[in-house]
């Protein structure tokens, strides 16, 4: 069982006790034993006189008289309360409880208990009324910055050195040591009021006898308030700006971190796009595993029988006739057109008299591009343009193994036979060393392997940049013209037409490669070549070997100087038969494989 000390009420459960002081007592009448405070709650009661009555000796029985004269009947309620609160106010109540109780009175009765005339006491009752008076004022200044104070956010990085309240920055933190400087000054005041001996405090030295004020933060001591003031102030200031040095340390920490981040983020999406381009590369290149000769035809003629183009029996019929001239290894010939060179021959002997000079190569059959190499096969077809030259050519022939023309397939396994022998191991490794099964394009280091391989000497001359204006190459025009007329003799002037036994010129730039067949010079000089092109349709390369369209034919074949506007181009040129020897030191060569460069 409870009792309540201010009203004797005995309660059983402490909560209940709580619950009875704060609505019986604590909200209903609170006010100050020390002044005429009232009306507040019990936290602002106690914070009232923590700041504006701190604690001091009672040193005389007037005075306490003066100071309990303000609120006898309150100050037995305070006592009890003060028994709950901190050993600061307890003391504070401790102090006035004596005086309360033995009920003592400014009359001329405690006067004379004293040892003091009326006079003297109505003097020090004044003086007393007037310093609680400069107290209540104080208490109201220091109530208004304590406002502020009063609810700390969560994110308060600045401690009171002087107790543990924490602050948001170094402002309030100022405000609020200024408090704890007002409590203390008034403290001393009031003990050099009443005398007390640290009233003439001696300075370090120990020379003079002025009044010295001790900083709470250090041990420097300073004549009066101001210079204490201002030297506390130098702490905060110094405090602040460590505080913000680690707060611009944070910030480099973060900005450090957050362009790691986004540098991380970068060079993901670089070789996220890396890996986008190599395999758009490797989809055009026909090294993306998609298949090659056999399986794209297969999807042309099952796209042909979805359309209805193409019935299931004819499907199947092709299907098997694509295979077994795949198991042979020799091409089908559906894509051949034999005589070109031969219409062409003739085409000039009759008509286009504005030419002054006109060469030719040897024989050769045109290979265009069918269902299976669409769009990848050009240097293959190329290829078998210029073997089919080979058969017609006495020097070329004996060594060729056979007089057919292979399949692509085939030319793809023959250039990986190449690569085995060590021709081109760069090149080569660029394929992974594997053609077969795959849409890859071959340029003119793999059409050099492949020639090498068959003891036929080659030689790649590289046109790597434009000799003329407007991005035009003159100089590869010239280059071809020497090569056809290696064969006309210097002494005499050549014919009109020149029929010679030259292989063609495999001619290749950036996506695509033709064959050179042949050269005309125009009577003003300029050049004109002659261009087999796998791009061109049967239909269309068969209107050459008619007289009605050989005319409006011819014009696909001639390329001018301002046709040919690539950067670079290359040109193989057959220049012979390699010996066995010759042909191991030509692979020896080929491991630092360079063309020549003109210009």
């Amino acid at each position: 069982m409870l009792t309540c000390e201010i009203c004797g009420e005995e309660i059983l459960l402490e909560e209940d006790m709580k619950t009875h002081l704060l609505l019986s007592h604590e909200e209903n009448d609170m006010h100050c034993p020390l002044c005429s405070l009232s009306g507040v709650s019990y936290d602002e009661l106690r914070f009232h006189i923590s700041s504006a009555h701190p604690e001091e000796p009672i040193l005389d029985q007037s005075r306490s008289t003066s100071v309990c004269s303000a609120g006898t009947n309150s100050t037995h309620s305070e006592l009890s309360l003060s028994e709950s609160c901190s050993s600061r106010d307890s003391c504070l109540t401790a102090a006035a409880a004596p005086t309360a109780a033995s009920g003592v009175h400014t009359d001329s009765g405690a006067a004379e208990r004293e040892g003091s005339s009326p006079g003297e006491t109505a003097s020090i009752t004044a003086s007393s009324l007037q310093r609680s008076k400069t107290r209540l004022e104080s208490s109201s200044y220091s109530k208004a910055k304590q406002k502020r104070l009063s609810s700390p956010r969560k994110d308060q990085q600045l401690s009171c050195p002087l107790c543990a309240l924490l602050c948001s920055n170094s402002f309030i933190l100022q405000e609020h040591v200024e408090l704890h400087l007002m409590e203390q000054i008034s403290a001393e005041g009031s003990t050099l009021e009443t005398g007390s001996p640290a009233e003439t405090s001696s300075s370090a030295g120990g020379s003079s006898g002025q009044r010295r004020w001790q900083c709470p933060l250090c041990s420097a001591l300073c004549t009066d308030s101001f210079s204490l003031q201002e030297h506390v102030e130098l702490h905060l200031e110094h405090g602040a700006a460590g505080s913000s040095a680690a707060s611009h340390d944070s910030d480099l920490e973060v900005a450090r971190r957050l362009q790691q981040e986004e540098e991380q983020r970068r060079r993901q999406e670089e070789a996220r796009q890396e890996k986008e381009e190599f395999k758009k590369l490797q989809r055009q290149f026909g090294v993306d595993g998609s298949g090659g000769y056999s399986r794209q035809m297969e999807r042309t003629m099952e796209r042909a029988v979805a359309r209805g183009l193409m019935g299931p029996a004819e499907f199947h019929s092709k299907k098997a006739e694509m295979m077994e001239s795949l198991s042979s290894g020799v091409d089908d010939g559906r894509t051949r057109t034999q005589g070109v060179i031969r219409a062409l021959y003739e085409y000039y002997q009759t008509d286009c008299r504005d030419c002054v000079h006109v060469w030719l190569s040897a024989d050769t059959d045109h290979f265009c591009s069918s269902a299976g190499d669409k769009g990848w096969g050009c240097g293959y077809r190329n290829f078998q343009m210029i073997l089919s030259s080979l058969h017609r050519i006495d020097a070329y022939a004996p060594i060729l193994p056979e007089r057919t023309v292979p399949s692509i397939p085939r030319v793809q396994r023959m250039i990986e036979e190449a690569w085995r022998e060590g021709l081109d191991a760069q090149g080569a490794s660029h394929f992974n060393q594997r053609l077969q099964g795959t849409r890859a394009w071959i340029g003119a280091t793999e059409l050099y392997s492949l020639l090498t391989s068959l003891r036929i000497k080659a030689h790649i001359v590289d046109f790597h940049r434009p000799t003329g204006p407007g991005d035009t190459h003159p100089r590869l025009f010239e280059w071809v013209k020497q090569y056809f007329s290696q064969t006309c003799s210097s002494n005499r002037l050549p014919p009109r037409l020149i029929h010679t036994s030259l292989p063609p010129l495999y001619l290749q730039h950036q996506g695509h490669s033709r064959s050179i067949v042949g050269l005309e010079q125009k009577k003003n000089g300029s050049l004109c070549l002659l261009l087999m092109d796998p791009s061109s349709s049967v239909v269309e390369t068969r209107k050459l070997l008619s007289r009605d369209s050989v005319c409006s034919a011819v014009r696909h074949v001639r390329k001018f100087s301002s046709s040919l506007k690539h950067r670079q181009y290359q040109v193989v040129a057959l220049q012979g038969v390699l010996s066995a020897e010759e042909k191991q030191v030509s692979i020896l060569k080929s491991r630092t494989l360079c063309a020549e460069r003109i210009p």
